[in-house]
């Protein structure tokens, strides 16, 4: 099986900077707590250049470099965020498997869809880049020789043809065996891989046993190691907890946007698009908060999602600080993406989608109204006002809108150009009409107005089984300094009515 390999070099500080920039060229480390002291577990740059090591207690490390800072190192939280890196790189692949704290397997079975193995990693970095890591990542048939090369090799991007694991990895130093495998051909002076699988293997499984084999078997690039696909959570959600309790808005404003961050390459990776969240606020020392969040329109926009989250909380008040902020998608759809017709700014229409979100959250779902299509013939009674609610479950606007259109047949005059501005009920026109019939001029508002063109006549007529049927000639008529006009002569007394105006 063919797989990609991707390291993150010291994923934990990069996680740590993307989510607090002020980090950036500063020093500090991520410490745990190993027999009752405190270690240190990962090392920033400037920390390394002043001599800080992994494995140095936190002591000895501040001795080094007085300024240091220092924050807990939590495991899961790394794979957390891997796994939400994981999620969103699914776009290229079929699934992927951790391997933590910095790195993931990709399945590369499907690299022939995204320009071959090489663009399957160039183009994993690239969306790895956009959010704001970076890594090397290494195509290979087996488990160790990708995963040694990422870490150990130069290339930035590389591929390795099926059978040429061993002359890729014969360079590599002994530390790509780790866990302590190599401190046995360390100590007969080997320095390399390829030194190692020069080796007898006879001799070599006598004296090291199943594992010295193992091992020497890896350096010759055999490897058995199977490709097990992480399973998917069914629900999603992202939590961060505050390195200090927050009193003002703030110092959430960053985990915000890691939360929201990560929910939208999750949701971006799966194909899904939020229609509901909710944010938990979990409150120092006691007490928990939440808040709703209901969107206009589904979106896996990470951006978007954060806006309207600073919307939402920035304006609460609490009783205590927050120690910890959650975010959970409590519906979604599928994210058939959104068409733009030509001249359409997505700026704007993502300032619209803001302001929406921010009304229904505001005023309830009830505050919003749109236009739907009635089974109706008759033009005053084909559109009716609805509550503006988000598709409900698998469904999403793409489906909304092929019911539309499928509605659309019964609506009257599928094709044609029907007004913007259409009247509750027609209204009578005082008309002035010549010998012939024709309109000539009508007065609106106690004004005057000629009319300066005529279109039509489009006839109308229907439910004659009712009370009220109706058979009407509708007309486009332009007055003079009123505009386009739709008017219809009703067949039953002759009169002119006005429908509705257009824009």
């Amino acid at each position: 099986m063919r797989r990609a390999y991707l390291h993150f070099t010291r994923f934990p500080v990069q996680r740590r900077v993307l989510e607090s920039p002020e980090l950036a060229g500063r020093p500090f480390v991520l410490v745990e707590d190993v027999r009752g002291q405190r270690r240190v577990a990962c090392s920033s740059t400037t920390a390394l250049k002043a001599g800080v090591r992994p494995g140095m207690t936190l002591t000895a490390a501040t001795a080094l470099e007085p300024v240091l800072r220092h924050f807990p190192y939590r495991p899961e939280d790394e794979a957390r965020a891997l796994t939400a890196l994981g999620e969103a790189l699914m776009t290229l692949a079929p699934g992927f498997q951790l391997s933590a704290p910095d790195g993931l397997w990709l399945d590369a079975g499907a690299a022939h869809l995204v320009g071959g193995e090489e663009g399957l990693a160039s183009r994993a970095l690239e969306l790895c880049a956009q959010l704001g890591y970076r890594a090397h990542a290494v195509v290979a048939s087996e488990t160790f020789t990708s995963r040694a090369l990422a870490r150990y090799g130069a290339r930035r991007v590389e591929v390795v043809p099926p059978g040429e694991g061993a002359r890729a990895l014969a360079p590599l130093p002994l530390a790509a065996l780790e866990g302590g495998e190599g401190a046995a051909f360390s100590a007969l002076g080997l320095t390399t891989l390829g030194e190692v699988a020069a080796l007898p293997a006879g001799a070599v499984a006598a004296r090291g046993g199943a594992a010295g084999a193992r091992v020497h078997a890896r350096c010759r690039g055999e490897d058995d190691t199977p490709f097990v696909a992480a399973v998917l959570e069914e629900v999603l959600e992202e939590r961060v907890v505050l390195d200090f309790p927050a009193d003002s808005f703030e110092p959430l404003r960053f985990a915000l946007k890691t939360l929201t961050d990560r929910l939208g390459a999750r949701l971006s990776g799966r194909r899904r698009a939020a229609v509901r969240l909710t944010f938990a606020l979990k409150l120092d020392p006691t007490g928990q908060a939440r808040v709703p969040l209901t969107l206009a329109r589904p979106t896996s926009r990470a951006k978007l999602l954060l806006d309207l989250a600073r919307h939402r909380l920035e304006e609460l008040k609490l009783e205590n600080p927050v120690a910890e902020v959650s975010a959970r998608v409590d519906e979604h759809s599928e994210d058939r993406g959104q068409q733009l017709a030509l001249g359409d700014a997505p700026e704007g229409d993502a300032a619209l989608e803001v302001v929406l979100s921010r009304l229904v959250t505001t005023l309830g779902e009830e505050s919003l109204f749109a236009a739907g299509l009635e089974a109706v013939h008759r033009p005053e009674a084909a559109h009716g006002a609805r509550a503006f609610h988000p598709p409900e479950g698998k469904r999403g606007l793409v489906a909304d809108g092929l019911e539309a259109s499928a509605r659309s047949e019964v609506a009257p005059g599928v094709g044609r150009e029907r007004p913007s501005r259409l009247l509750v009920s027609p209204a009578w026109l005082d008309a002035e009409v010549a010998e012939s019939g024709r309109l000539v001029a009508a007065r609106l508002d106690g004004k005057r107005h000629r009319v300066t063109a005529v279109t039509g006549p489009e006839r109308l007529g229907g439910e004659w089984w009712s009370e009220t049927p109706y058979q009407r000639d509708y007309y486009r008529v332009h007055f003079e300094g009123l505009g386009p006009a739709w008017v219809f002569r009703d067949a039953r007394d002759g009169r002119f009515y006005l429908q509705g105006l257009f824009d």
